[in-house]
């Protein structure tokens, strides 16, 4: 019995090396999300710049959008920036700012200084949104279809690369989809 004592000390090292070896191998962008397919949560959070306004999940358009979560703290929040002010200035779709755990203050300064790419910022000071969406961190981005359902999530900054690979091509489907419904 004493020698059995002795192994599990090792038994149970071999199974951490086991589950961290197979972690390796993991792409840390690719987050399973229990909500794509569903809509998007239920909702009242107040607009960044207007706090007297109160947005719900009702006030999103009956089109292909994507929420993106962002926050003055945050350094990748930082570098995506540029890339979604083009994109804004492309009008593709409509992108809502979701500003994550934040100061109002500071989010509304860099926005006007740094210039603002969202259709509407929802600011989500405590988290609430961010929690039932299930977001790890900034910035996090979600593809929401024409009828309001989550499609894909996205960990991580928004580039070129990811745009034109990825995001952009499902959008792209999403929206045929969309006017195959005949929604906007």
């Amino acid at each position: 019995m004493k020698k059995f004592v002795l192994f599990i000390p090792l038994v149970i090292f071999l199974g951490m090396g086991v589950f961290l070896y197979k972690g390796l191998f993991l792409n840390p962008k690719v987050l399973d999300s229990a909500l794509e397919g569903k809509p998007v949560p239920a909702f009242q959070l107040e607009r960044l710049e207007v706090p007297s306004e109160v947005l719900t999940e009702k006030d999103l358009p009956a089109k292909v959008s994507m929420l993106n979560f962002w926050a003055t703290w945050c350094p990748a929040c930082k570098y995506e920036h540029p890339y979604l002010m083009m994109l804004s200035k492309r009008n593709l779709l409509p992108i809502y700012g979701i500003n994550y755990r934040d100061e109002r203050a500071l989010a509304v300064k860099e926005l006007t200084t740094q210039g603002d790419p969202y259709t509407v910022n929802i600011f989500d000071k405590n988290g609430r949104l961010g929690l039932d969406l299930g977001v790890y961190g900034a910035p996090e981005t979600f593809i929401v279809d024409h009828n309001g359902i989550i499609r894909y999530r996205y960990a991580g900054p928004i580039d070129q690369t990811v745009w034109t690979q990825t995001l952009y091509p499902m959008i792209q489907q999403l929206q045929a989809e969309a006017k195959v419904d005949g929604a906007s």
